[in-house]
């Protein structure tokens, strides 16, 4: 007897050895994700587990805990794992220090008749391996299971090993599952997973999301038979109305369809009565806000009436969305010129239509240089990113800036003064810029003296609080400044330029008096006076800003004439040495000098001519030789004399 049921498990084995499954899942018979939430899971129940149950979320060797992370663990050996499989902060996982020994991690059996005959079905678990690359000298364990599957009596029904988890750099889970389908007469199981790696430094894993469903062809469901159609959005209180497909794959030998739906009351997947064709019509005649979803479960005709035999097509949703709720907008008043801006909220897109305005997504609105023109009521339509749209309008107004006249260009001397104007009707109040010049920044008629060439910009506040501005130029003229130049000297017979300038903008130049000028009315004549003189420049400014004088000296020096020779001899003729002119520098010097270099004469400004004589003795005829220094910058006078006796 004994032999027998070996002998027809060993048979069911081999025959599942080569299922697989690629098409459509049931609903999870089996459905183990650890529990979520801020608290940590509660341990397996008895017999589900030979590993020891801890709360510290870093188990050591042969024990297991339920937690939602692995933060720091053994020196940060293990990964920091801080999501479940499905990515859920709060989600839990069951976290594993296997033994050195082999061990069983998981068991679970199905309840009484929950599966049906000739059904081919998937356990499947996602699996973690915690250890680091860098870890062991990077020659850690590697976590390898073996999925079993059983009667509740022990016959093993199915068996597979998942292989070697590798190591990976950053946190990655794997799936790994097996397949098969169910003899005669089984309508429960047990799925066990059991340790098979050796004992050493590793195989520390995490276990996630163990599943145990129904597997069968691929069920394709869409809108009116389009399986690329699986979601239609309805707004809300309007009339929905669409036909559903389902297409089921080959692999049932005589299949049946039951559609089921999920509508948005929180019940969950539940059968339509009478629903069991190929399509399903859904009509709303006023939506109400919500999803609603649809799928048509497939089994074999004789099982299809247990939820656990059954695969799935993709669930098709209607979204019954709200309306955007969008804020009134509240109505604008703006300044001709100004800019318009027109803000609507709550939508996922908008379009805006106003007077002379091409239709925009434009969002917030913005006009620039508002007219008359655009004056008028503003309409947005506000559309959700589910289709449904709310409109909003919004009357604007354009206020008129104030109109400005002006004064012209004004031009003024420096120094002087001018009133500048600026008139506008309604105008509230006037403000001048720069301040600096004006008696009255704040006046419609300031009075300007800037000193420099200055431009003026008023703005103007009309009582509509609408602005305008404009500008008024004053241009400072300069006043004439005249230069004679530097005083001159001159000897008696020569000519001079006098240096005459000016500055500012002039007209004529008139020099005073005009004798002995070559050209009076030159800034630059030329001078030949024969005496000591002063000149007195005048400028007339272009601009009518008034005249300027100023006066240069020119010192005229007589000639020297100085005698070569003369006779001492008392005969009342060339009896004394006349330096003509000499007198008329009454600060000169004069020395005389023999052959010898002994000074024998001596006098200042020379009012008394010498007579030859040295200390009242008469000089012995002969060459003499003279120095004569003007004192009046001028390079000094040399040469001889001779006395004759």
């Amino acid at each position: 007897m004994q032999a027998r049921a070996q002998t027809r498990v060993q048979s069911v084995i081999k025959k599942n050895a080569a299922v697989t499954c690629t098409g459509s899942l049931g609903d999870p018979v089996i459905n183990q994700d650890f529990g979520s939430g801020s608290n940590p899971g509660a341990p397996l129940a008895p017999g589900m587990t030979t590993y020891n149950y801890t709360t510290n979320s870093c188990p050591s060797d042969g024990d297991y805990a339920i937690a939602s992370n692995t933060l720091g663990c053994f020196g940060s050996t293990w990964h920091s794992v801080v999501r479940d499989h499905t990515g859920n902060t709060n989600g839990h996982m069951m976290i594993i220090n296997a033994a050195a020994t082999p061990g069983q991690f998981f068991e679970q059996k199905t309840t009484v008749g929950a599966l049906c005959g000739s059904t081919t079905y998937e356990f499947s678990a996602y699996i973690l391996n915690l250890l680091v690359p860098s870890a062991c000298g990077g020659q850690g364990v590697k976590p390898n299971i073996t999925f079993i599957i059983e009667t509740p009596a022990g016959e093993e029904l199915q068996k597979e090993e998942t292989g070697d988890i590798e190591m990976t750099a950053n946190p990655t889970w794997v799936q790994k599952k097996t397949f098969f389908t169910t003899p005669a007469g089984i309508s429960e199981v047990v799925v066990r997973m059991v340790n098979n790696a050796p004992g050493g430094c590793g195989n520390d894993l995490l276990l996630d999301d163990i599943t145990f469903r129904a597997c069968g062809p691929i069920v394709q469901a869409g809108f009116a038979g389009n399986v690329s159609l699986t979601q239609q959005n309805v707004c809300e209180g309007q009339p929905a109305s669409y036909t559903i497909t389902a297409t089921p794959g080959s692999g049932y030998s005589n299949p049946a369809r039951q559609w089921q739906q999920n509508l948005n009351n929180g019940a969950g997947w539940t059968d339509i009565p009478g629903e069991t064709g190929a399509s399903i019509n859904v009509v709303y005649p006023a939506a109400q806000l919500g999803a609603y979803q649809y799928r048509q479960g497939v089994a074999e005709a004789t099982n299809i009436s247990s939820l656990n035999c059954r695969v799935y097509s993709n669930p098709v949703t209607l979204n019954v969305t709200s309306y955007p709720v969008v804020p009134q907008i509240s109505s604008q008043s703006v300044c001709e010129g100004d800019v318009l801006t027109l803000y609507a909220s709550g939508g996922a897109t908008y379009s805006w239509e106003g007077p002379n305005l091409p239709p925009t997504t434009q969002n917030p609105l913005r006009v620039p240089d508002m007219a008359a023109a655009n004056a008028g009521q503003y309409k947005v339509t506000v559309t959700s990113a589910q289709g449904c749209a709310t409109e909003r309008t919004v009357n604007v107004t354009v206020k008129p800036k104030p109109v400005i006249q002006v004064s012209a260009t004004q031009q003024i001397c420096r120094g002087s003064s001018v009133t500048i104007s600026a008139n506008a009707a309604d105008a509230a109040s006037y403000s001048w810029l720069p301040v600096a010049g004006l008696s009255d920044p704040t006046s419609a008629t300031p009075v300007a003296s800037p000193d420099n060439s200055t431009l003026y910009t008023v703005t103007v506040t009309g009582i509509n609080n609408c602005t305008s501005t404009a500008q008024v130029q004053v241009n400072v003229l300069e006043l004439p400044v005249a230069n004679a130049g530097e005083n001159k000297k001159i000897f008696e017979g020569q000519s001079v330029k006098l240096d005459g300038s000016a500055t500012g903008t002039i007209a004529t130049y008139t020099w005073s008096p005009a004798d002995f000028l070559d050209d009076p009315h030159s800034p630059t004549p030329i001078a030949s006076p024969t005496d000591d003189i002063t000149y007195t420049l005048t400028v007339t400014s272009a601009n009518d800003c008034g005249t300027d004088e100023s006066s240069v000296f020119v010192r005229v020096f007589k000639k020297i004439i100085i005698p070569s020779t003369f006779t001492p001899n008392g005969d009342g003729t060339n009896d004394f040495w006349n330096i003509e002119a000499l007198e008329t520098y009454p600060q000169s010097n004069i020395a005389v000098y023999n052959r010898n270099g002994q000074q024998v004469y001596y006098n200042t400004g020379y009012s008394k001519p010498w007579n030859g004589n040295l200390n009242g003795k008469p000089l012995p005829a002969g060459t003499y030789y003279y120095v004569i220094d003007l004192k009046n910058n001028t390079a000094k006078l040399s040469g001889w004399v001779l006395i004759v006796r």
